[in-house]
């Protein structure tokens, strides 16, 4: 169904992604990691807009990479802009994030 204002999107279809990876700093175990994956998987449950949410520790095949990685689809620009501001959001990037990662790099694109 297509909005009634602007472009228009459909409805559950996704029109910008956004793609996040992190390495990690020295000493952040798995334990870190898993609760990073549950901080998640509640966000996806709580910020409207998202149609596909994935993320993922390397595999390890290429040692230069990022060690993990999110992949997250919207409806809408404003949907990821309502999730980057979005409370739960800043506490996840807070709590799991600012004092972990030793990188971090970002992009969204139109799909």
């Amino acid at each position: 169904m297509w909005s009634s204002g602007g472009l228009g999107y459909l409805a559950g279809v996704p029109q910008l992604r956004h793609v996040v990876v992190f390495t990690w700093k020295d000493g952040v175990g798995a334990d870190h990691v898993a609760a990073a994956g549950a901080a998640l998987d509640a966000l996806r449950a709580v910020v409207p807009g998202i149609v596909s949410y994935r993320y993922g520790t390397d595999v390890g095949i290429n040692p230069t990479n990022a060690d993990f990685a999110i992949v997250a689809d919207f409806e809408t620009a404003e949907h990821y802009i309502g999730y980057r501001d979005h409370q739960d959001h800043k506490a996840f990037v807070a709590n799991f994030v600012v004092d972990h990662a030793a990188t971090r790099a970002a992009v969204q694109f139109e799909l």
